[in-house]
């Protein structure tokens, strides 16, 4: 009874907050609506060829998708009022991100209120409202959530969002509920999957302004330039790796290299995906087709890194890595990743201080801790491994973690305290084999046969190979 009514008073209490977003939510449209605009593309006939949306980030400067203009001889913006202004040129353009700075002239008596830009990502769960023109139909709102914001390794991050982007949606603002963009509405995976996608804001803020190129400028350059037909693929490939299909990625980047061998970018996600499959071998060769084209770019390096890791390779794996640290010391799993590779040349010293390298720059990089821990018991100081591994604990409280403190408790002649080290791993792991055989070694070295025989009993009808080795221990 008391369950139901604390669900009924909580009930009662989200109601009105729910009700208070929906009523606020025309309000936030009805302040968007004038800063976004439907924008249409025409050939030199005066056809339209593609319709697309767009908003204001400046008094005279509207971002929208470069597809949406790309292969144009000239294109108009439509505002609410049914005004339409011609766009003056295009100040500026990121090809992998799809956008396009246009710049328009406005009539003196237009006044438009340029749109805020966020540059810190959205949350996961953030509502979001997005304001296009799809199938033409100008001014048409969905809304929804940011379902998931995605780091994409050698390009940066992409919002997933629930709200819808159809066709003419393309650059469209995706708000959030102060009014501010947090991305604009860019891809939508093909083949039938329900994925719609927004370049970060923040991207915006990088774009390089220039003087203003007018259409045919920019379509000479175009048809000049095989890049642009490769970032054309290059984004789709983003968009199928944004949900982590890395086998229907791979062809996008593949071609965009077939098309612009100097594309380090693509030779670089090409590498990745072969990487993720386990194709490591066709790794290497795109990734250091990477590295020959932009040998300054840190990330081409630790996927070479990987790959060699994975084929055994590890004097390669050492190289890369030592590459990429020496472009980016800062990245804390290069570091990490350069720690694993010493550990494997047996150059377990230095592998300690690159563990150290990278907890010093993400102090809760758990895999770091495990393997400075393991490390540092190798070289037999025990105190410090303990240390690190009381760290993890605070992380990762399992049985692992709990074995592994009981056995530089043992080693160090610690015996009586290892004991409830052990007794707390098997506690959260009973079946546990090796921290059983431990236990039992540390009855041995306290006296306590029968205990220890009691553990070499539960370990022999499990069948475990420990067993035996618990045995000889008992009756050298």
């Amino acid at each position: 009874m008391r369950r139901v009514l604390f669900k009924s008073l909580l009930f009662a209490l989200l109601l009105p907050l729910a009700a208070a977003a929906q009523d606020f939510l025309p309000e936030l449209v009805k302040r968007i609506k004038p800063s976004a605009v439907a924008i249409e593309a025409f050939d030199s006939r005066g056809q339209t060829i593609a319709r697309g949306s767009g908003f204001f980030v400046g008094a005279d400067r509207i971002i929208t998708n470069r597809h949406v203009i790309e292969g144009s001889y000239r294109a108009e913006v439509h505002l609410l009022n049914d005004k339409r202004v011609p766009v003056k040129g295009v100040l500026a353009v990121d090809g992998e991100g799809d956008l396009a700075l246009l710049q328009v002239d406005l009539p003196q008596n237009v006044q438009i209120t340029p749109l805020p830009l966020v540059r810190r990502a959205p949350q996961e769960g953030e509502s979001i409202v997005v304001i296009g023109n799809p199938f033409g139909l100008e001014g048409s709102v969905s809304n929804g959530i940011v379902s998931a914001v995605r780091e994409i390794p050698g390009y940066g991050k992409i919002i997933q969002i629930t709200a819808s982007i159809s066709p003419g949606s393309s650059g469209s603002p995706v708000v959030n509920m102060a009014g501010q963009v947090i991305g604009v509405a860019t891809l939508q995976a093909e083949e039938g999957q329900n994925l719609n996608f927004a370049v970060p804001a923040a991207r915006i803020l990088q774009l390089k302004v220039g003087d203003a190129r007018t259409f045919s400028e920019l379509a000479t350059e175009t048809q000049k330039n095989k890049r642009v037909a490769a970032q054309r693929l290059y984004s789709q490939g983003l968009a199928q790796l944004s949900t982590d299909d890395f086998a229907r990625a791979l062809p996008y980047f593949q071609k965009a290299a077939d098309i612009d061998p100097t594309y380090a970018e693509a030779w670089y996600q090409a590498g990745y995906c072969f990487g993720l499959l386990g194709r490591h071998a066709e790794a290497l060769k795109a990734s250091r087709q990477a590295a020959k084209l932009r040998p300054d770019w840190a990330a081409t390096y630790v996927n070479i890194g990987a790959s060699s890791f994975a084929l055994g390779q590890f004097k390669d794996a050492y190289e890369a890595y030592r590459n990429a640290v020496g472009i980016d010391a800062n990245d804390p799993q290069t570091q990490f990743a350069l720690g694993l590779t010493l550990d494997k040349l047996n150059r377990t010293g230095e592998a300690i201080i690159n563990y150290r390298r990278a907890l010093e720059l993400k102090t809760d990089l758990v895999p770091a801790m495990e393997n400075l821990g393991l490390a540092l018991f190798k070289q037999k100081r025990y105190a410090e491994a303990a240390d690190a591994f009381e760290q993890l604990k605070v992380y990762r409280p399992d049985a692992r973690t709990y074995n592994y403190i009981g056995e530089c408790l043992l080693e160090s002649g610690k015996a009586a305290e290892s004991i409830d080290a052990f007794n707390t791993a098997i506690g959260y792991s009973p079946d546990m084999d090796k921290a059983r055989y431990n236990l039992g070694r540390a009855y041995i070295q306290t006296g306590n046969v029968d205990m220890a025989t009691a553990q070499y009993n539960l370990l022999r009808d499990s069948k475990s190979d420990y067993a035996d080795r618990l045995l000889v221990l008992i009756k050298p």
